[in-house]
């Protein structure tokens, strides 16, 4: 698993690395002039996909299905003459509802993030940054087709990251990097049941041979190691967007070198103003979440059926974006 992870890494690099090579192109430019106006500027919308299947007759066979997602994102930006601080809300809830099936959940995000930089000199590209994010979900998560126990609560599990470090490449376009070699990551397990087994990394409950819990399993694991991110958007044609966001993460006492993956890539089409359509990919890698676990009844010590593996989420997706800054802004000069 290590060597496909650092496989995922290297070609990541290299990748960058035949990019930054190309010192000509635009997306490396350096801005003359900034062309942020100072203060606030903010982004509020909000979006519905609605998705439906229907068969009569249809003698391929089929069955019936509906399903929907409901996003808001709002993002604020205060820009100085020497420092910038930005911070982002996304929510996301789907379900699905398929023939003679129960509901099924097929999206759910609470995600914050709040990313703070200053600069250290007036011609420097480097900044110093402090990041804080935290996500969660709203609802309970389970392994289909069992619904009797949960996997997954709100708060169960829960994730902050708090860093300071540099920042590269605010004054060059749509391309930046940050390092933090000291950054707190706390995971939250805030629901007993999934505590008391260990999950998402916390230590389990310890119990007697007779079963008797002798000490609850924690609700909260601390970790500090190093962060490294990489954002990047570019527009590649007209009214179509590539965002790519990859998140590094390894800590330096438990399995230093374990590196957690996060990278998501969206491409966003704007069919017009109201209508959006979304190709993505959320590919994820964390040591401490097993596959398939079970703990032994005297001992709870957790025995691995099935490890740590490669999460990955395709998404497809024609729905309706309302942007309420834009829609504000007409009404003013009409």
């Amino acid at each position: 698993m290590k060597k496909s992870l650092w496989l995922v890494v290297t070609l990541f690099s290299l990748s960058t690395s035949s990019l930054l090579a190309s010192t000509d192109s635009l997306m490396f430019n350096k801005n003359d002039k900034d062309s942020v106006a100072l203060g606030w500027r903010t982004k509020n919308e909000a979006g519905l996909l609605l998705n439906q299947v229907s068969f009569t007759n249809w003698n391929s066979g089929g069955t019936n299905s509906i399903s929907g997602i409901v996003s808001a994102k709002s993002s604020a930006k205060l820009k100085q003459e020497r420092w910038v601080w930005t911070s982002d809300l996304n929510l996301k809830y789907g379900l699905n509802k398929q023939q003679e099936a129960g509901v099924k959940k097929t999206e759910d995000i609470i995600e914050i993030n709040s990313n703070f930089v200053s600069e250290t000199d007036s011609i420097s590209n480097w900044f110093y940054s402090a990041k804080l994010s935290f996500n969660t979900q709203f609802s309970n998560g389970y392994k289909y087709p069992n619904k009797d126990e949960a996997i997954s609560r709100f708060l169960a599990p829960g994730y902050l990251f708090f860093g300071m470090g540099m920042e590269y490449g605010r004054k060059i376009e749509h391309l930046s990097f940050y390092a933090s070699p000291f950054t707190l990551k706390t995971t939250f397990v805030m629901d007993d049941d999934l505590a008391n087994k260990g999950a998402f990394g916390v230590n389990p409950a310890i119990y007697d041979v007779d079963g008797n819990m002798l000490r609850k399993g924690d609700n909260i694991k601390q970790e500090v190691g190093i962060l490294i991110t990489n954002k990047y958007e570019e527009t590649i044609f007209e009214n179509i967007k590539l965002n790519s966001h990859l998140r590094l993460y390894t800590d330096y006492v438990n399995s230093f070198g374990n590196i957690d993956v996060d990278w998501e890539v969206n491409l966003g089409m704007e069919v017009n103003k109201f209508v959006k359509a979304t190709l993505g990919s959320h590919l994820r890698y964390d040591n401490d979440i097993k596959m398939d676990s079970k703990r032994d009844e005297v001992t709870n010590e957790e025995i691995v059926i099935e490890g740590p593996n490669v999460q990955w989420k395709q998404i497809l997706g024609v729905g309706l974006i309302i942007d309420f800054d834009n829609m504000s802004k007409s009404k003013e000069t009409s």
